[in-house]
């Protein structure tokens, strides 16, 4: 098995697509970092000016306030560059006929799929790992750290530099997990097709449309809006919200809605497991013809 995961990452990272995603984020990275560098003053008074009478002191617009400003802009476009190489895993191999060639090897086809999805996984932890690298680390960097503020509709929230750092290590670990799910979803749909198109468009495809459902505030919606992979997607944000006491503070190293997180996980495992699970069941009583 060991060695037939090494197999199947030497295929992806041969590609010279696979290093499209990540010079992709690396490019926005740099093109919010360089925006911020030139007009973030103006925007953080702007954010200012729809709290009345509120004036914050230090270095509001630090590196933990640019990443979580990126996260909200790259986290929604990060399950493209994710399927990119999830719905290739299998519909590749078929569009190039070899795909009966690697069920001439001595694994069976349960070992094979699961390898593939293996490689998926850690290809999406390398792209979540490099978002990392730019979104967080560089910008503690280029804009120093401080107390982090995040603007709210109607508040904003104040969290201590010193709380900070290991709620950004759940956040990310949180994405992981979500893209994880939406890697199983382009896999699973790669076993149908003999190219990629088919597969990246059709991952896209279900999340807009579970997408608009759980926006809907329709009972029928609203029931199974909790089952749904995409209402959970952006919970990472909930390692930024803090318990307050009786005087309305903050209570450090707090988050206000822990089982949420909890319920969010293993919503997304689950789905991960199931999808996998389908995708082995399917392939193993698949006729190979290509």
């Amino acid at each position: 098995m060991w060695k037939l995961l090494q197999i199947e990452l030497y295929k992806i990272f041969k590609r010279p697509r696979t290093y499209i995603a990540f010079g992709t984020i690396a490019s926005l990275i740099m093109i919010v970092q360089f925006g911020l560098k030139l007009d973030g003053k103006e925007y953080v008074d702007f954010m200012l000016s729809t709290i009345p009478g509120f004036e914050l002191g230090g270095n509001v617009l630090n590196g933990y306030l640019v990443c979580y400003i990126t996260l909200m802009m790259l986290l929604i476009n990060v399950p493209l560059l994710v399927t990119i190489i999830s719905a290739d895993m299998i519909s590749g191999e078929a569009n190039i006929g070899t795909l009966r060639f690697l069920l001439a090897k001595p694994y069976s086809r349960a070992q094979l799929i699961i390898a593939k999805f293996l490689a998926t996984v850690i290809y999406t932890f390398l792209l979540l790992v490099w978002l990392a690298l730019f979104a967080l680390l560089l910008n503690m960097l280029l804009f120093g750290v401080s107390d982090m503020v995040i603007f709210k509709s109607s508040y904003i929230v104040v969290i201590k530099s010193n709380d900070v750092f290991w709620r950004y290590l759940g956040a990310f670990g949180f994405a992981f997990i979500a893209m994880t799910t939406v890697a199983a979803v382009g896999f699973l749909l790669s076993i149908f097709a003999e190219n990629s198109i088919g597969p990246i468009v059709g991952t896209m495809s279900i999340i807009v449309f579970f997408t608009v459902i759980s926006t809907l505030n329709i009972p029928l919606y609203s029931a199974i809006k909790p089952y749904l992979f995409v209402t959970h997607m952006n919970n990472w944000k909930e390692f930024f919200d803090e318990k307050v006491d009786l005087n309305n503070s903050t209570i450090s190293g707090t988050i206000q809605n822990p089982q949420r997180i909890i319920n969010s996980v293993l919503v997304l495992l689950g789905h991960t497991v199931g999808l996998l699970a389908v995708a082995v069941f399917i392939f193993k009583r698949k006729d190979v013809l290509s």
